[in-house]
């Protein structure tokens, strides 16, 4: 060993804790004694070790109080148990409860060599993962957006060219597939960065206080106007304002968005002058507003005034090198650490891999988190991913070998009624909450639950 490990050897029998300090010592190691847990406990205090050796039955605090004691304080060295009263059942135990490795009395030299190489290796080997990983995080991370597909890769360098600028920015693309995520990159990448960054979603508040909602009021304006409120604009001055379903703004306030644009100031509710803002205003739709607008439902005046410049982000199925690199970050998000970290096998992998995801991103993660709650031991497999992702995922599945089941419009209809009903049970059946979780309006969740047939 180049840098030496420091190990503690944690055992009340002097003639053990003699013969570990030689042996190691020779091997290269820095040794430090303790007699029980306590005095274990108080080592850990000054000196951060590479490796801890610990006896199981002492006096005073035995190994296994130790070994609480020492995980409830973060010690991140790997922990040997040992005894001389080994069985299988207490290897099993201190194991669960965090042990690295269990070995039992008498052992032979190379035995107790043997067990810290293999620590030491794997010490190694996580190290390297996590080098490699913040390599990875660093190269394809832009503003806490993960992607390596170069049409995302586009979007970060269309980011960097326009975060300084007031520019207004239109962000296209479904549902789930990360509108302000990208909203918040160009913000913070520029120079607003230290000013507020303020979101609302358009159709997620009624339509009778979405304008007192943006643009804030006066006191008596309205029946319930017992106070001046400040509204988003006003409240993002100086930042950026992310209108979020930009799509599902009524007409009557779309002619006021409009003056606020141009004019650089906005009027609260029963004011009787206007106020200057200076507002960057980043707009997001998962609406065709082309289409809005032939319908007569969308200014035509206020999308060109929105669409000064727009990000396109693509769907999570023309991104699919995207779902390695988005599953190993959500494996971490919702693990439980190095000891119980997510794995995912290959066969939940290319599940994954070959399913469509009309959820986006936002599925995906959903899915994750799902299968992290259901499995065994940290490892994921294909049968703990929802039926809908696995039949998708297996070219053999019978489900979709008849004709009739091929359609794309069927299975993505058949995924949207059950993202529905899992979003009415996550809420215990309260609609508008369902709604906010789907990034969909109150009005159109009504639509589709009479459509869907479900109660």
């Amino acid at each position: 060993m180049s840098i030496s490990q420091h190990i503690l050897i944690i055992d009340d029998e002097e003639n053990m804790r003699h013969m570990l300090s030689v042996m190691l010592t020779r091997q290269g190691y820095q040794v430090d004694q303790a007699t029980d847990g306590i005095e274990g406990l108080s080592c850990l205090v000054n000196m951060a070790y590479d490796y801890i050796l610990c006896d199981i039955r002492m006096p005073e605090m035995d190994g296994k109080a130790f070994l609480a004691q020492a995980l409830a304080q973060h010690v991140t060295a790997p922990v040997i148990m040992m005894s001389a009263y080994g069985s299988v059942e207490t290897a099993i135990e201190c194991m669960k409860l965090g042990a690295y490795d269990f070995i039992s009395k008498p052992f032979k030299k190379d035995e107790i060599v043997m067990v810290l190489k293999k620590a030491e290796e794997r010490e190694r080997l996580k190290n390297e993962n996590q080098h490699l990983r913040e390599v990875v995080a660093g190269r394809f991370s832009y503003g806490g957006i993960l992607s390596r597909n170069p049409k995302m890769q586009e979007i970060f360098t269309q980011i960097g060219k326009v975060a300084d600028l007031k520019t207004t920015i239109l962000v296209l693309g479904e549902s789930g597939t990360g509108k302000e995520l990208v909203a918040q990159a160009v913000h913070n990448n520029g120079c607003r960065s230290e000013k507020p960054f303020v979101a609302v979603n358009c159709g997620a508040i009624p339509e009778n206080l979405l304008e007192s909602e943006l643009f804030g009021h006066v006191r008596g304006a309205f029946t319930d106007a017992s106070n001046d409120k400040t509204g988003l604009f006003e409240q993002a001055d100086n930042g950026t304002l992310f209108l979020d379903e930009i799509g599902e703004l009524p007409l009557a306030l779309q002619v006021k968005l409009l003056r606020a644009l141009q004019e650089g100031e906005i009027r609260r509710v029963g004011a009787s002058s206007a106020k200057k803002v200076d507002v960057r205003v980043i707009s997001a739709t998962s609406r065709d507003l082309s289409a809005d607008i032939e319908a007569g439902i969308f200014r035509e005046d206020l999308y060109f005034r929105l669409n000064v410049f727009s990000l396109q982000l693509p769907p999570l199925r023309e991104r699919v090198d995207d779902i390695p690199l988005l599953t190993d970050h959500f494996l971490k998000r919702y693990g439980k650490g190095d000891e119980q970290a997510l794995r995912i096998e290959p066969d939940a992998m290319r599940s994954l891999m070959a399913y469509r995801w009309p959820g986006n991103v936002r599925e995906l993660e959903n899915v994750i988190e799902r299968a992290s709650i259901l499995c065994e031991n940290g490892c994921i497999t294909a049968d703990f991913l929802p039926s809908t992702v696995r039949l998708r995922g297996e070219t053999n599945a019978g489900e979709f070998d008849a004709d009739e089941n091929l359609s794309i419009k069927k299975a993505e209809n058949a995924m949207e009624r059950e993202l529905i009903r899992k979003a009415l049970a996550k809420t215990g059946g309260n609609r508008t909450h369902a709604a906010k979780i789907l990034e969909i309006s109150h009005r159109s969740l009504l639509y589709k639950l009479k459509e869907y047939g479900i109660e």
